[in-house]
């Protein structure tokens, strides 16, 4: 039984997130912010784990990763990134949730990694958190022996595949439940964190957007902690208030995004003389959220447009310094919206300040 506090918790949540669906796009393609707040929830759940990655570079990385080149530093995040992805499609299956797409997940995450020889592997080792390298003395957080991680992670998904409790409640266990097991080597917060969205996205509590809970909890580190402590010593009432308010928060501050967006693209607009809707440029600036980091092919995809009229496009972009180009090729240009990477950069600053 969760105390009043935690069922008003709960009820504020859940209605904020709501109020996020409810929303009509405000920007040019649901996807924009769609594909916004999930790379920010993402290099938000990588910052927790002490990887720090700007968008710009995310965003590059990512137009690298489509052409053959990589960035090592930045795989680790665009493996989370894809991860997130993975156990978003999970949510949206009608099949129960079982113990080898929380391994698919996993491997998702570490495939491109210097760990990928760990990738969806369950532990069978003791693993511990803090301490020293060599033994759990000291450590902080000692996880279920190895050889009852199986049935843990078994009962995990039983209580995932339930309809009968709120959502945002069940999310949150699942959450702190997984963190509680740490079934993996590496990588158990990301997992852990992605899960909500497993979770949330089955329920239909976040069927087009990701409020960005990482991003709310990466900014109270030492409170988060603290709150899978908590859970872990019975305070489950405690974990749900501190899990509903940063649900809470992250749905406000992803309609935030959505109308600095909104308001960048109109200024876009307004400088390229309010083009057609047909038009090329248009398109692209409807699509650049969502492709930052940008070339002729990407922008045919996007809009279906001729590559002349997508080349032409992208060099009106550029001259109304919207798009800055990264190379000088003649062939092969890529160009970057130097503009969008900011405002988002910004924005989660923001977020991680305000409660510092």
């Amino acid at each position: 039984m969760l105390d009043g506090s935690a069922v008003a918790s709960v009820a504020d949540a859940s209605r904020a997130l709501q109020h996020l669906e409810a929303s009509p796009p405000r920007v040019a393609t649901l996807g924009a912010l769609a594909q916004n707040l999930l790379r920010s929830e993402s290099v938000a759940s990588s910052r927790i784990e002490g990887v720090h990655l700007s968008h710009k570079r995310l965003a590059r990385a990512a137009w690298q990763a489509d052409h053959g080149q990589q960035d090592r530093r930045a795989a680790e995040v665009l493996g989370n990134v894809e991860a997130m992805k993975r156990a978003i499609e999970l949510g949206t299956t009608d099949g129960p949730l079982t113990v080898a797409d929380i391994e698919d997940i996993h491997r998702t995450l570490l495939r491109f990694t210097d760990d990928a020889d760990i990738a969806g592997v369950v532990r069978e080792t003791q693993n511990w958190i803090g301490g020293n390298d060599y033994n759990p003395i000291g450590a902080t957080y000692v996880p279920p022996p190895h050889e009852l991680v199986q049935p843990l992670l078994a009962d995990l998904c039983k209580f995932a595949n339930r309809t009968d409790l709120a959502a945002i409640v069940q999310a949150g266990i699942v959450h702190a439940q997984f963190e509680t097991i740490h079934p993996f080597a590496d990588g158990n917060g990301r997992i852990g964190r992605a899960l909500i969205y497993t979770v949330l996205r089955r329920r239909g509590e976040a069927a087009n957007y990701i409020p960005p809970v990482s991003l709310i909890l990466a900014a109270e580190p030492k409170a988060y902690i603290a709150g899978l402590t908590g859970y872990r010593e019975g305070g489950v009432s405690g974990w749900i208030v501190q899990f509903a308010d940063a649900v809470a928060r992250a749905a406000t501050e992803a309609e935030r995004l959505a109308d600095a967006i909104e308001q960048l693209q109109s200024s876009w607009l307004d400088q390229l003389g309010q083009p057609r809707r047909d038009a090329a440029v248009r398109q692209l600036v409807d699509e650049l959220p969502q492709q930052p980091v940008i070339d002729a092919a990407a922008g045919q995809r996007l809009t279906g447009k001729s590559h002349v009229a997508v080349g032409n496009a992208l060099e009106q972009l550029e001259r109304a310094g919207i798009l800055n180009r990264l190379n000088e090729r003649k062939w092969g240009r890529v160009w970057e919206c130097d503009e969008l990477l900011g405002l988002v950069d910004r924005f989660e600053k923001s977020v991680r300040t305000a409660r510092a």
